[in-house]
């Protein structure tokens, strides 16, 4: 006869319900957008790497470029200057320097942790963009000529991902520290606005493809929304003893 104790069931899901419970809608909303930003950037990879998306990036990338000559962009002359300019606001060294002004602006202000939390996501996620080209190795659209210089493999966009990752990042950490709503939530809305910009010009450069830009706006999402929910749980009283207009 056995007479053992069977093992005790396990209350995991209860107290992960507990715990989702006792969160504040915006955490939960942030959530919810990081299972669905993991679940659009699986998609697209799925795809890319089905080959189900080439037909439509290749017409995309080449929609954008004079129907008797692809070496010209779609409109005026100046609008090909604007992309360069928009483009290296992707680059790694404006993002660097805007890391670096950020990380000032928290060592001024004493907030101290969120300055570490600054430095740990950003700097992981520009390795984790890097890892990821090679792992997908996509090659670079080569059915107009470039616009821009390339040295790194094409899926997911580098400077979509990276403009995601340190914008939406600097913002989500730079907010908390602000005192009004609307400031706080301009402050956001640039970041989005930037990362948008960054990724429309790279296949405007003909550097990328949309799915590689909207694989990398997804990833970037989902790692800046990730290094914000890691944010709120990291205490910053030092910052609000001190509030900004």
């Amino acid at each position: 006869m056995n007479t053992s104790t069977p093992p005790p069931r396990s209350n995991w899901l209860r107290r992960f319900v507990r715990f989702l419970w006792g969160r504040e809608p915006i955490v939960l909303f942030g959530l919810l957008i990081v299972l669905l930003g993991t679940w659009g950037f699986v998609a697209i990879a799925d795809e890319v790497l089905e080959g189900d998306t080439q037909s439509f990036d290749r017409w995309a990338v080449r929609s954008l470029r004079q129907a008797d000559d692809p070496a010209l962009p779609i409109g005026p002359l100046w609008l090909a200057e604007v992309g360069r300019d928009l483009t290296a606001l992707g680059g790694i060294s404006v993002l660097l320097l805007a890391i670096l002004a950020a990380a000032g602006f928290l060592a001024i202000h004493r907030a101290y942790r969120m300055l570490a939390v600054l430095l740990v996501s950003t700097l992981g996620g520009m390795t984790a963009s890097l890892l990821m080209k090679q792992f997908f190795d996509r090659p670079r659209p080569d059915i107009v000529p470039h616009l821009s210089h390339v040295y790194t493999n094409s899926f997911p966009s580098g400077h979509s991902m990276m403009s995601a990752v340190v914008y939406l990042t600097l913002a989500a950490l730079v907010a908390p520290v602000l005192r009004h709503f609307w400031v706080r939530f301009y402050v956001i809305t640039v970041a989005v606005v930037l990362t948008v910009l960054v990724g429309v010009s790279r296949v405007y450069m003909g550097v990328h493809y949309p799915t590689d830009v909207l694989a990398g706006w997804a990833a970037g999402l989902v790692w800046a929304l990730i290094c914000w929910l890691v944010a709120r749980a990291i205490p910053h009283s030092q910052a609000k003893k001190q509030p900004l207009p």
